[in-house]
């Protein structure tokens, strides 16, 4: 068994591999659908997926809250369903209302599923490092490695189903199938782990946005994730000015996650042992920068795509940076019994960012290519320099553990998340003191 991962936290690397292979079988032609399927203007279109993305990531927060107050099996389970519903919704949904109900129904299940799952996966990545000195950015890679390839492979079933007459809603019915099969497998095989917190969700809410560095996190990571949204807003319309049509939209998609696949893992465990989360988050950002900038100074280059294509791999590289430190600094900025609160509220807060940033960057559609796309490079830039004022952090350094310890982690005890408990979570960015941890 690799040191870098356990029976617990293979499952939970599946688990995002599944979701995100029904997850991107129709996200990326949400909006062709919307603007061609449906006949939306291009600022509704835009409004629209700002609201999935709020109704997603803005309201992580109380899928956080209730995953430390019910721990974090049930939390699952209920997203899982509310995505069934929601998938089997839009593929009947044929007006505005219905559409926008199904979306939001969908957002919401992920902001119960996600913040379970991530703050488990994170928890148990803290734990692991503490007990084997592999870096916890490596276990956070490797789960972000697992949801790129189900985002590789969740285009190419989606493509394969758009060439059939309904196409769109055959992707949204192949959705509810693999969602299903999540939640299935889940009720089976997810272990029952005691909530972390039972205490009122205000007050815990509070102590966590009193932490200052905590919120210049989720500001930074706001400037990310507005960024990143333009993946389905403005490259479809770059993909479709350069050739007529969207149907190297697909292959575009299919490349950032296969880099992601081939290129997360080695680049995070360079970084993670030479270089800090600050300066991981600075030049993410900094590079998905370049990456708008890229767009209007790039040749056409063969059929047109070079533009596009510039764009998809800068971002893609920024975001494989960017994404593991700013997801390993959670834990270090809140208290162990809030991270599942904290890791809602970094989505949160990116969330509200986004809801209005769609629909401002969605009037940037009509405004001139320079223009559109200086302003886009601007936000992940505005990112990089708050960044700056983040703690600095420090790389991680692997340790040579006893191997009675490291057993801890291989046991099925360990892996059913019960036994050892997590040792206290670092304050600070101190090397870790290696030790047997307490009962919980």
């Amino acid at each position: 068994m690799s040191a870098a991962t356990t029976p617990y936290l293979r499952l939970l690397t599946t688990t995002q591999l599944a979701f995100n292979i029904g997850f991107y079988a129709v996200l990326p032609y949400l909006a062709t659908h919307l603007g061609t399927g449906l006949g939306m203007t291009g600022w509704l279109v835009g409004l629209v997926l700002g609201l999935r993305t709020f109704s997603q990531q803005g309201l992580f927060v109380i899928g956080g809250a209730l995953t430390d107050r019910y721990g974090p099996r049930p939390v699952v389970l209920a997203g899982c369903a509310l995505r069934i519903a929601g998938f089997g919704w839009l593929a009947v949904a044929g007006s505005t209302a219905t559409v926008i109900g199904a979306v939001v129904l969908t957002g919401f299940a992920a902001a119960l599923f996600s913040p379970a799952v991530e703050s488990e996966t994170a928890r148990e990545a803290v734990r692991h490092e503490q007990l084997t000195g592999t870096p916890r950015a490596r276990v956070l890679a490797r789960f972000s490695a697992a949801g790129q390839a189900g985002a590789f492979l969740g285009p190419l079933l989606g493509s394969l189903l758009l060439l059939l007459d309904d196409g769109f809603r055959a992707a949204c019915l192949a959705g509810v199938l693999v969602f299903t099969a999540v939640l299935a497998g889940h009720a089976l095989l997810m272990p029952r782990r005691a909530p972390v917190h039972r205490t009122g969700a205000r007050g815990s809410l509070r102590q966590v946005l009193t932490r200052r560095p905590f919120l210049l996190l989720c500001l930074v990571y706001s400037g990310y994730l507005i960024a990143y949204n333009q993946l389905y807003l403005s490259l479809p319309a770059e993909v479709e000015a350069a050739t007529g049509s969207q149907t190297a939209l697909g292959r575009l998609f299919a490349l950032s996650s296969l880099l992601v696949v081939c290129v997360q893992l080695p680049l995070t465990r360079w970084s993670a042992d030479r270089v800090t989360p600050r300066t991981a988050l600075v030049t993410g950002l900094a590079t998905v920068a370049a990456g708008f900038a890229a767009v209007p100074l790039a040749p056409a280059g063969p059929a047109g795509l070079l533009p596009a294509t510039s764009l998809v791999v800068l971002l893609t590289l920024g975001q494989m940076l960017l994404v593991p430190a700013a997801r390993g600094l959670v834990p270090d900025l809140v208290e162990d019994r809030h991270l599942g609160l904290a890791t809602g509220a970094l989505s949160s807060v990116s969330g509200l960012a986004v809801l209005g940033g769609s629909a401002a960057t969605g009037a940037l559609l009509d405004a001139p290519a320079p223009l559109r796309w200086a302003a886009l490079a601007a936000v992940p830039l505005t990112g990089a320099v708050l960044a700056l004022a983040l703690p600095p952090g420090a790389p991680a350094k692997r340790e040579k553990i006893p191997e009675a310890i490291t057993s801890v982690t291989q046991s099925p005890e360990g892996a059913r998340g019960t036994g050892a408990g997590l040792l206290p979570l670092r304050g600070d960015y101190s090397p870790v003191r290696h030790q047997r941890p307490a009962d919980p």
